[in-house]
């Protein structure tokens, strides 16, 4: 198992590979098409934009903790 103060890497990492995962197959799928070597052309794009998404999210996601947090109330 993984230690807990890995946890917030191990979230960026899991959901940058989710996330880019369902981006590029439905980019790449309404750019062109069902072809029959749609699986290669995905994973080429998807390996590339997961490269960019993992440490996007490393960055924004306390970003967007912080913006969260400033627009919501705590209700008792």
């Amino acid at each position: 198992m993984i230690p807990a103060k890995y946890a917030s890497f191990l979230f960026g990492f899991i959901l940058s590979m989710f996330m880019s995962a369902i981006v590029s197959a439905v980019a790449t799928l309404s750019s062109i098409g069902f072809v029959n070597d749609f699986g290669a052309i995905w994973a080429s794009a998807w390996l590339k934009s997961w490269m960019v998404a993992f440490p996007v999210v490393l960055v924004v996601a306390p970003i967007a903790r912080k913006l969260v947090n400033a627009l919501t109330v705590k209700q008792n």
